[in-house]
């Protein structure tokens, strides 16, 4: 795991801890199908001849959350190329079963999102009817924190996912379309609604088709409230959602649309929104020629009513369909527009390879990108099978979340999290909070963004935190003691052993002056090669 920055030595053998982690940071700052979709599978042509140990650990750390010993064992035995072709096309492959109860004892694992939200909605109501202002303050601060649980449940199961599951590739690309198609937790009620939104729109899509991506996350209330689309309506027109799934999830800035296609964009979303009633509640009372036009599907509404019915052109070409089918035709030309191919690809070579990828290799994934009509799997292919790939293995710099994942999994494997709390609170005090960016840009993919020093002085905090008192993470109760040692064995796992070849000459100086098996952990993953992928 090569670091490209330059490191600044350790001289000393009594080295303090404080020195030790101003070197080490020093250094750092420099540095699946759609369901019941059926296609043949998706398959790489990688060398057939066996890797060694620290090739391995480096296409793990790039296409997994993080390498560890039993991900490397799992990857010897099977080969790369039948590796890769498991994480093209993942199948259905339980969790460890104490992640998996876990989730499944989750409020958003039980219940519909369509009877959590209508639940939560009538919970409010009767908070703000209440006269006593005491009784009523008190409601509603039950009622926030009914929600905040919900938004808990669905970043502690994002992380045991991320921490387990056998499907990584699947992972990471559902934090990638996460990010691309950024939903913010603070707004409305989207606590109640963001694990939905990521198990039913984002999660069985994100290595199938584009289009039906994009699809889904139209449909689903947490976007719609999200980007205003349910305030969108004939006589009162809201651009927002228009805007963004050009700029940000299509098309991309500057590529040939104009403010007069967001405006007609806008008009064919009219009516497309939320609706809160009661599934068994009568629909709104819509004029007879217009009453087929209505659609209602748990909580996603198209209301004739809201519709504007007029004629239409988007990007220079009319728009023939009618009512709810407008927004279908309208994202038909949109996910196979040529410059989506191009935005989509560039922003994935982005996240997989540098902060500037070669525009040779962003012009190959398009073209498969253009070739399978939008197959995620299929684009990512082009990018795992091209050099630019292997050449950048090592080298790109890990935001918070990866840095978090990646720390976790290499110190304690396949131990099971009880308490992902701590994690959340480090994800949170790097600046990347789960679903908590506030604009629909999602977070910055680029190292620029997450290597300031202020942010390697808390990465240096973390390191240690998981080095030398990771045992919290285990410990259900808060108020249960820790077990002892509260520290991994890093220094003899295999994995660690493999890669002690590919540190640096300052990182093993320091390891060596490590007082302690916490310090020589804390100076492992605090190192410039453990902040790259």
């Amino acid at each position: 795991m090569p670091a490209t920055a330059p490191v600044l030595p350790v001289r000393r053998a009594s080295m303090a801890l404080g020195a030790c982690a101003l070197a080490l940071l020093a250094a750092c700052a420099g540095m699946s199908g759609a369901p019941g979709e059926r296609r043949p599978l998706v398959s790489v042509s990688l060398p057939s001849t066996p890797l060694n140990e620290a090739t391995r650990l480096r296409w793990l750390d790039r296409v997994s959350w993080g390498a560890n010993a039993s991900s490397d064992a799992q990857l010897s035995q099977r080969g790369l190329s039948l590796w890769m072709r498991d994480q093209l096309n993942p199948r259905a492959v339980p969790l460890p079963p104490a992640a998996q109860a876990q989730i499944d004892a989750m409020a958003i694992s039980r219940t519909p999102l369509d009877q959590l939200v209508t639940a939560l909605d009538a919970q409010r109501k009767a908070a703000d009817a209440l006269p006593d202002e005491d009784q009523k303050k008190a409601a509603r601060q039950a009622y926030q924190q009914q929600l905040s649980n919900l938004a808990r449940e669905a970043q502690t199961r994002f992380v045991l996912r991320a921490l387990y599951s056998p499907n990584q590739l699947q992972e990471q690309m559902t934090w990638f379309w996460m990010n691309h198609f950024n939903v913010n937790l603070r707004k409305d009620n989207i606590r109640a609604m963001v694990g939905d939104y990521e198990e039913n729109a984002i999660r069985p899509h994100a290595l199938g088709k584009f289009r039906a991506l994009l699809g889904a996350t139209l449909h689903h209330p947490a976007m719609l409230r999200y980007l205003d689309n349910a305030q969108n309506a004939g006589n009162r027109i809201n651009e927002n959602y228009a805007r963004e799934l050009m700029e940000l999830h299509t098309m991309g800035v500057g590529s040939g649309y104009s403010q007069a296609d967001v405006q007609e964009l806008a008009r064919v979303l009219t009516g497309v929104g939320v609706s809160m009633q009661p599934l068994d509640a009568p629909p709104p009372n819509v004029r007879p020629a217009l009453r087929a036009d209505y659609v209602r599907k748990g909580l996603f509404e198209f209301n004739p009513n809201r519709h504007d019915y007029g004629p239409k052109t988007l990007m220079g070409e009319p728009i023939r369909s009618r009512g709810l089918a407008e927004a279908d035709e309208a994202l038909d030309r949109l996910a196979r527009a040529p410059a989506t191919a191009r935005f989509v690809s560039r922003k994935l070579a982005v996240y997989f390879v540098s902060d500037e990828p070669p525009q040779a290799l962003v012009e190959r994934m398009a073209a498969a990108f253009t070739r399978s009509d939008g197959d995620i799997a299929v684009t990512l292919k082009a990018l795992f099978e091209s050099p630019e790939f292997a050449a950048s293995l090592g080298h790109k710099f890990r935001d918070p979340v990866h840095y978090v994942m990646a720390g976790v999994r290499l110190a304690y494997d396949e131990r099971v999290v009880l308490n992902v709390n701590p994690m959340l609170n480090w994800i949170n005090r790097m600046g990347e909070p789960l679903y908590g960016h506030e604009t629909p840009d999602g977070y910055p993919l680029n190292e620029a963004a997450w290597a300031s020093a202020g942010q390697m002085n808390t990465r240096f905090e973390i390191a240690r935190a998981i080095g030398a008192n990771g045992a919290v993470l285990f410990r259900a109760d808060d108020k249960a003691p820790l077990e002892k040692p509260a520290f991994p064995q890093l220094a003899e796992s295999h994995a660690v052993r493999a890669m002690q070849g590919g540190l640096s000459a300052d990182t093993r100086e320091a390891l060596a002056q490590a007082k302690n098996p916490q310090e020589w952990n804390t100076f492992l993953l605090a190192s410039p090669e453990l902040m790259r992928r």
